[in-house]
């Protein structure tokens, strides 16, 4: 009898303990799924190799619309097939990975969210208006003809990346990460040093970028100088560049392994932009000067700060200043 109560307690001993483990690891797998639902993924593009050329009436249309992106120069530059009318620089220079890439500048969420009003223009934007900006400022040339073959691929390839994003939708990794910003001015002189230690091998010492083998277009792009983007590019602008730069330079890195810190983002951002550059007329540009982005680097301004500050920083004394004025 002694025997079989023990046997008996036994055997509750190991129902009891295998009860325990099994909600043990039931609770961990039910914390690990929380965890991975409250982390955001970041949108990543398909690639070029899934557009349904042969499955899709708009799929060569589409597929020329990616090259138009990757390879601009040879379509559009100096010694373009199509037409001469951009610097040589391709649109996939800052649109990384022809717009696919996570906080690469991607075009996840344009298709989404366009047309929409834009304080800078202050007016209604199509992706037409959107996509002649960058023809105008980032490859310092000419705007496309709404209606040629060229703007409609682009479009095209543009809608085809957005497709599953919902209208009015803007995607986690969308565009450029905002900084936060730094207490003290971006310092051009040590972002030189940061410079030569990390960009000048592609760049080039005097930001005159590499051309391909073809002489047609950049491998790595001009950071300055004549053939680089002009004063009005959104890259002119330090926080953007800055963000551009934490997460995907040096080439190859990504927002999950940043090699430079915020500060050198900044400061390296600093000393790119205090070199010289093409222009380009800005005085239709934020018609109400209070929308006016803290970091644009020309007045005039709602605000009794210098142009030196607005460019360089400090920024929260601006920013500070305008949520009082608000």
């Amino acid at each position: 009898m002694l025997k079989k109560i023990i046997i008996i307690f036994l055997l509750l001993l190991v129902v009891i303990s295998l009860y325990r483990l099994f909600y043990k690891v039931k609770d961990s797998s039910h914390s690990i799924t929380i965890k991975t639902t409250e982390t955001k993924s970041a949108w990543v593009g398909p690639s070029h190799f899934q557009i349904p050329i042969h499955t899709d009436k708009n799929g060569d249309l589409i597929q020329y619309g990616y090259e138009l992106i990757a390879h601009t120069a040879l379509y559009l530059g100096p010694k373009g097939s199509v037409q001469h009318s951009t610097n040589g620089m391709n649109c996939q220079n800052c649109h990384l990975e022809a717009g696919t890439k996570p906080w690469g500048l991607n075009y996840g969420s344009v298709f989404s969210t366009y047309p929409k009003f834009r304080e800078r223009s202050g007016s209604i934007e199509t992706i037409y208006k959107r996509v002649n900006d960058c023809m105008e400022r980032s490859l310092n040339g000419k705007a496309l003809d709404t209606g040629s073959k060229e703007m409609k691929a682009i479009y095209a390839y543009i809608e085809w990346l957005g497709t599953d994003i919902p209208k009015g939708k803007k995607v986690n990794g969308s565009g450029i990460e905002i900084l936060p910003y730094i207490s003290a001015p971006a310092n051009p002189t040590q972002g030189k040093i940061i410079y030569v230690q990390n960009c000048e091998k592609c760049h080039g010492a005097n930001g005159e970028g590499v051309l391909d083998s073809s002489g047609k277009m950049y491998t790595y792009p001009p950071l300055w100088g004549k053939h680089s983007y002009n004063n009005a590019a959104g890259m002119f602008q330090i926080s953007k560049l800055a963000g551009f730069i934490k997460n995907n330079m040096p080439n190859g890195i990504n927002y999950h392994t940043p090699t430079l810190t915020a500060q050198a983002s900044w400061d390296v951002a600093a000393f790119i932009n205090a070199q010289s550059r093409p222009t380009k007329d800005q005085s239709k540009d934020w018609p109400v000067l209070a929308t006016k982005p803290i970091d644009y680097p020309f007045g005039p301004y709602a605000d009794h700060f210098s142009e030196t500050q607005h460019k360089f920083g400090p920024f929260e004394p601006i920013a500070s200043s305008r949520k009082k004025n608000q």
